[in-house]
């Protein structure tokens, strides 16, 4: 129980921090002043939410841990963040259909963790909700804007959802952890958000113009600790001041 419960918010968290990464790196190059600064915004919360999570990991952990510790100091295979959030910010267009893709189940899984028998993942959960619904609605606005625009706009979004939609099915993937949490009334059973979540997210392609993609080839393992090629340069950026200066504190 202790340790499907440790994995179990490991698996939330992680998803968090490397989709903070990834946004944090559009500080000083985002589209426009205002953008900029609420990627870098939207970046922040997710730092702070992970910190809610990891806090909570530590002390289940009760090994001497800190906070700091799993969140920086763990070796690429023992992430479990889906493959979805460590693709890179190849253009904006990019960035906010990652950023969209993932905004949609998040406040899916969110609304459903604040039911949790687990008091302090349902108020996580309750914290965290307000950010992650303006999240969705920010992403969700530029899908919007850049699919129904111009040409290039429209080309471009439309090549970013067909790239990053082989990387949704991974959302709805039960581990090992997650059935045990779901068994014992504290964890989400991702399984039920999937028809949701498709529902919403093809609802937003159809007014943004675009096609939604028909494959039906998904890539999967991110949960497992398998990543892409693009896990290792995101770490190595992520981890390097805790690694070159050891026992910082966030």
């Amino acid at each position: 129980m202790k340790k499907s419960l440790y994995n179990y918010i490991l698996g939330i968290a992680d998803n968090s921090l490397i989709l903070g990464q990834r946004m944090g790196e559009l500080c000083g190059h985002g589209p426009s002043l205002e953008t900029d600064i609420a990627c870098t915004n939207i970046s922040l919360d997710l730092f702070g939410q992970v910190r809610s999570y990891y806090q909570y990991a530590a002390k289940i952990a009760g090994d001497g841990r800190t906070e700091d510790d799993i969140a920086m100091l763990r070796k690429e295979r023992e992430y479990v963040n889906v493959l979805l959030v460590e693709q890179p910010n190849t253009d904006f267009a990019y960035t906010m259909a990652r950023h969209f893709l993932f905004d949609v189940y998040h406040l899916l899984f969110l609304t459903e963790l604040k039911k949790s028998k687990d008091m302090t993942l349902a108020a996580i959960a309750t914290k965290c909700i307000k950010e992650v619904r303006y999240h969705q609605r920010f992403s969700s606005d530029w899908i919007r804007r850049l699919g129904d625009g111009t040409e290039e706009s429209q080309n471009r979004m439309q090549a970013a959802i067909n790239d990053l939609w082989t990387y949704t099915d991974e959302l709805f993937h039960q581990t090992e952890a997650d059935k045990a949490m779901v068994s014992e009334g504290i964890g989400v059973d991702v399984t039920k958000l999937k028809e949701a979540y498709y529902e919403k997210v093809n609802t937003i392609l159809e007014e943004s113009t675009l096609t939604i993609p028909e494959s039906k080839y998904f890539q999967k393992g991110g949960k497992m600790g398998i990543h892409t090629e693009h896990m290792g340069f995101l770490l190595s950026e992520l981890q390097y001041m805790q690694r070159t200066y050891p026992n910082m504190e966030w």
